[in-house]
């Protein structure tokens, strides 16, 4: 491989030591140069951790708060490696019931009878910016020893970069603040489409190409200056459905092809300066790469899965879209692509499965 990147695989571990400090664990090679995270073991049950990593729902969290709170001083703000290291506390009911809906998920991947998906979740509630789903992947089928594993882009703190990551189903969903209730999207693409996608996906050489030296939680759609995790997934959407050809300037035809064909997310509405100007402050937030317009209007375009989700919609009427919710109680599946409701209160066409 090229300097572009590296590629790392979510593993289990049984030794605690070892998997919260990193230590003594033998990485489980895909690339020269690969490096793995691990896994965080709770009594006697295995829970795939999420890596170690700052995600869009975080950074964003971050600016939200700081807004909320009026202002925070640039020497606090500027320590964000505390932010990125948090663990991710659950009770064991609550990993048990997550546990219990990320096999629900896989069942329904699995009784897809696909071989490839795009899927988003649910993090921090971030429903004062009118968004539901903040993190997306490409799921695989058959990829290594792990069924329907994610291959998505993380901020690896420790080397303060983008990294991609391959990470199974539970690991994925255990990445979120609130265990009591959460929400998962899979889109289901048309054979065609598919396919290429998936052959995408497996092209290591063209994935790393596509991932970004720096990484931004507000990327700009149509700038190669910084990346985020949904921004990666769609420009690999583009490499895939116009079949670009590897080579140095894969992100700027790739964003080409996004414009071309109709790829507009819709802006971010910041309702306060405060909130606009601690960007300046937060080392995992630009404006630069922004236009002014936006920048100066408090509207900021970036990568989310709904921009995506309507993106393929628009391009592929025939793809399928289902979600799934759980509570404390039970978990709603929906087929179709009107939202469930908040709270994850079934409707009349929707399958209610309990979680008790």
């Amino acid at each position: 491989m090229t300097g572009i990147g590296t590629w790392r695989r979510v593993h289990w571990c049984v030794d605690p030591a070892a998997c919260c400090s990193g230590a003594a664990v033998k990485p489980n090679r895909v690339l020269p140069g690969l490096r793995s995270t691990s896994a965080r073991v709770f009594g006697r049950r295995f829970l795939p951790a999420a890596p170690v990593g700052l995600t869009l729902r975080v950074a964003l969290g971050l600016v939200l708060g700081i807004a909320l709170a009026g202002c925070a001083s640039p020497g606090q703000s500027l320590v964000s490696a505390q932010f990125c290291d948090r663990p991710q506390v659950h009770d064991a009911a609550q990993q048990d019931r997550m546990l219990r809906f990320a096999a629900i998920v896989r069942a329904e991947l699995e009784a897809s009878g696909e071989e490839v998906a795009l899927i988003s979740r649910t993090g921090i509630n971030l429903d004062r910016l009118g968004i539901r789903f903040s993190h997306s992947g490409v799921s695989l089928r058959r990829e290594g020893e792990v069924p329907w594993s994610v291959r998505q882009l993380y901020y690896a703190c420790d080397e303060r970069r983008p990294r991609l990551f391959d990470q199974g189903i539970a690991g994925f969903l255990f990445n979120t603040d609130d265990p009591t209730n959460g929400h998962v999207s899979m889109v289901l693409l048309p054979p065609a489409a598919a396919r290429q996608l998936e052959q995408a996906a497996r092209d290591r050489q063209r994935a790393l190409r596509l991932l970004a030296a720096q990484y931004s939680a507000n990327a700009y759609p149509f700038s190669v200056r910084y990346q985020n995790c949904n921004q990666w997934v769609v420009e690999l959407l583009a490499t895939a459905w116009a079949d670009l050809p590897d080579g140095a300037d894969l992100r700027d035809r790739a964003q080409r092809w996004l414009a071309d064909n109709g790829y507009a997310p819709e802006p971010v509405v910041i309702d306060s300066h405060p909130m606009k100007f601690a960007a300046h402050f937060m080392p995992l937030i630009h404006l630069d790469d922004h236009p002014e317009d936006d920048r100066y209007g408090m509207r900021i375009r970036f990568s989310l899965p709904q921009s995506i989700e309507a993106f393929v919609q628009q391009r592929l009427p025939q793809a399928r879209r289902i979600e799934l919710c759980h509570d404390e109680r039970q978990v709603v599946v929906r087929t179709g692509w009107e939202p469930i409701a908040e709270g994850c209160r079934p409707a009349a066409d929707d399958r209610v499965i309990a979680l008790g």
